[in-house]
């Protein structure tokens, strides 16, 4: 099991100013594409625009976007996560108010580009920030940071069209001063930041699209961004909705169903179905609602619903292609972040202009035939790459690791091991001591292992623990054994994904090693929350096909079963 829990016994809600102020500004950041939304027929009509033009709020946003990705990891390196961050504020700030104050799109196009800028250089180190200063462990920070997303994505369009009622100049004003509380918080109450020991190039993200693996997914993200954006981006017209509250309405319930497949519905997915399987199903149906879109152009009521729906496999799809690039990728997540940011943003940078320009020449419909073009052709490119993800999901990355103290005794026992997870958590030796004596007691060799852990959320993913640290958790284990004579093997696991995503790799390697006996010890957030669906006891008892035995200090192990999990659940 990996670090999350190491402070793990605290609530995710319990945490310092500095965590409540970068998530109160991950609440607006999140906010900022689906608030325009509902102004976006307002400022056709009052600026004399067509939405052609108006859909350039989108392009300048995303291609700036896009672009910045490319030098985030290079700025973040040499200024540090605070310092990125909130320089990313401040232009948010600067430039969403700056949008609400001009008289012509052009103006509005060009503030967007800032807002872009911005954006990018704050959600590229929000979520480091949160994990680094979060008092509730890597767990709870995650479930803070997850909160946010889902009330960002939420709440921005019904908001927007509350402001929008207003004003079409609401939305910027309201973001620009939302964010400026969130700076001058940040500011006050987030301590300094350590820089990253390594620098990395300004290239790097470029050069790294020389792997296969990661372009094909990115190629894939592009396409899928032109078909979300012609939909998030052009929608709104022939809805025939003109009052923006009514269009929040819309698209606030979208965004509720956008957070909750992104959360809670794609790591199901993923553990029931697979990566690859579960994205060719979701281009599928996209493609379908475009096209149902497309036929129904003149019914706002199928407009309405279809766009809704959508929020299913947006949900989905944002969270499982982020996971099949992390799992694909050779090189290392932040470049690999930063790399598939550039290519998919650029998809969905051009869309929405493109749609308005098609529906000039042709008609409305034909823009969102062609969108759902764009979701289809993404299948067969996401196939030219399923034998990676396939591969990537399946492998076990398995770093050995070597005790700095010479054992004092023979190996004891041969044969399949007694294999003990373990985390960083306070009773993790005394789980670690009664393995051994298990592994003793049937003669058989002792092989400790820790499960590094990358977890996705929706379009971001981070790492728990740097591969060092999770080395040195298992080391700390072999060598304080090997100064008692105990001589015991030890190894560092990779997984993708969420909790039950470690808990799989740990079952997977298990039963390909043929161990004879897990031993897992308890969490110290409690039963529940262990023996919950989605936990990593949960996935290792229901994957591996040897013993699972939980071990409690002060208790007698005892073995864990499908049926004994539900049982314990429940008593």
């Amino acid at each position: 099991m990996s670090s999350q829990h190491r402070a793990a016994t605290a609530s995710p809600f319990k945490q310092p100013r500095a965590v409540w102020a970068v998530a109160f500004a991950c609440v607006v950041s999140f906010m900022g594409i689906g608030l325009v939304d509902p102004i976006l027929p307002v400022l056709a009509e009052e600026l004399e625009a067509t939405p052609a033009q108006v859909s350039l709020l989108f392009t300048s946003y995303l291609v700036v976007t896009a672009v910045a990705m490319i030098g985030v990891g290079w700025v973040s390196s040499r200024i540090g996560a605070k310092w990125t961050l909130i320089l990313g504020l401040v232009l948010i700030v600067v430039f969403a108010g700056m949008a609400g104050t001009v008289d012509g799109v052009d103006g509005i196009v060009g503030f967007r580009a800032g807002w872009g800028l911005g954006n990018a250089l704050f959600i590229s180190t929000s979520l480091a920030v949160i994990v680094g200063s979060a008092t509730g462990g890597f767990a709870g920070a995650i479930i803070l940071y997850e909160t946010a997303l889902g009330l960002g994505i939420a709440v921005g369009p019904l908001l927007g069209g509350v402001l929008g009622g207003i004003s079409w100049r609401g939305p910027f004003f309201g973001v620009s001063a939302l964010m400026a509380i969130a700076l001058v918080a940040t500011l006050v109450f987030l301590p300094p930041t350590p820089k990253p020991e390594k620098k990395v190039t300004l290239l790097a993200p470029l050069a790294a699209l020389r792997h296969r693996g990661l372009l094909t997914m990115g190629i894939m993200a592009l396409l899928y961004n032109w078909g979300f954006f012609t939909l998030l981006g052009y929608a709104p017209y022939p809805m025939g909705l003109h009052d923006p509250l009514q269009l929040g309405w819309v698209f606030f319930a979208w965004g509720i169903l956008v957070a909750v497949f992104a959360v809670w519905g794609a790591p199901w997915a993923q553990r029931r179905f697979g990566t690859a399987p579960t994205l060719y199903v979701n281009l599928l149906g996209l493609g379908a609602l475009l096209a149902i879109i497309g036929l129904g152009v003149s019914s706002p009521t199928v407009v309405i619903v279809a766009v809704i729906l959508s929020g299913i496999f947006v949900g989905l799809n944002n969270t499982l292609t982020t996971q099949a690039v992390m799992l694909v990728s050779p090189v290392e997540r932040p470049i690999a972040s930063s790399a598939y940011g550039f290519v998919r943003f650029i998809g969905g940078g051009l869309a929405p202009f493109a749609a308005g320009k098609i529906a000039e020449a042709t008609d409305q419909s034909v823009a969102f035939y062609v969108g759902a073009a764009a979701f289809l052709i993404a299948i067969p490119v996401l196939a030219s790459g399923h034998k990676l993800i396939t591969a990537a999901e399946s492998a076990q990355t398995a770093e050995p690791v070597a005790p700095t103290l010479e054992p004092i005794g023979p190996v004891r026992g041969e044969g399949r091991p007694v294999l003990v997870a373990v985390g960083a958590t306070l009773d993790a030796d005394e789980v670690v001591d009664r393995a051994a004596e298990m592994a003793a007691a049937e003669g058989a060799p002792l092989e400790v292992v820790h499960v590094r852990e990358t977890e996705v959320v929706e379009e971001l993913a981070i790492d728990a623990e740097e591969p060092e640290m999770a080395a040195a958790t298992v080391r700390a284990h072999l060598d304080r054994l090997a100064a008692r004579g105990v001589t015991a093997t030890g190894l560092v696991l990779h997984s993708v994904g969420d909790h039950a995503s470690a808990g799989m790799v740990l079952a997977r390697y298990a039963n390909e090693a043929r161990v004879r006996t897990i031993a897992i010890g308890s969490s110290p957030r409690g039963r529940a929350v262990q023996l919950a669906d989605g936990s990593i006891t949960s996935a290792v008892v229901r994957n591996a096909g040897v013993p699972v035995v939980l071990v409690v200090p002060g208790q007698e192990p005892h073995e864990l079963s499908a049926a004994a999990l539900t049982q314990l659940r429940h008593a």
